[in-house]
């Protein structure tokens, strides 16, 4: 059984989830038209494999900016997600992962949806993120889970890299 908790001293090892690979396969093309967001998707000829490096993320600074869950399959922690607070009425998804061998079991969207009253409790109307376009299973998790395309940068990875991505914000209204 999947349960979510408050990332605290007892369980902060929980935060240094590692990154595991995911398929970049395709990318989201928003258009912004008549005050609408609509999206189109591109499916690549070849698929790459993709991963994020490891963060070394600390208690403290999480718990100054906002707040951690946890998902445990018994004991061990097969999810995270990291909560910033920001100056508008939207708290910032800042990262969400789930462990490999966990994925398409609900756990992301039940770690959004196990937040929301806390999220509710500091005054915000609902959660904004960022997610690459090339990284199509992420944007699609997101459309899919109730989240709206509010806009994009497509300047972020300029002189990197990854020049040419573009981040797409989503936003979830409660």
């Amino acid at each position: 059984m999947i349960k979510i908790i408050r990332i605290n001293n007892e369980n902060k090892e929980s935060l240094q989830l590692p990154n595991e690979d995911f398929h970049i396969f395709g990318k989201l093309i928003p258009t912004f038209k008549d005050e609408t967001w609509s999206y189109q998707e591109e499916i690549f000829e070849k698929s790459l494999v993709m991963k994020f490096p490891d963060e070394n993320y600390s208690l403290e600074n999480i718990d100054n900016k906002g707040f951690a869950l946890a998902a445990f399959n018994d004991e061990k922690c097969i999810g995270l997600a990291i909560f910033e607070d920001t100056w508008n009425k939207f708290m910032y998804l800042m990262d969400l992962k789930v462990n490999k061998e966990y994925r398409k079991q609900g756990i992301a969207s039940l770690l959004i949806t196990s937040a929301i009253g806390e999220i509710k409790n500091r005054g915000y109307k609902g959660i904004n993120t960022i997610g690459q376009d090339n990284n199509l299973v992420a944007c699609r998790f997101y459309l899919n889970n109730g989240f709206k395309i509010g806009g994009i940068d497509n300047m972020s990875y300029k002189f990197t890299q990854q020049e040419g991505k573009t981040d797409i914000y989503f936003y979830l209204e409660f």
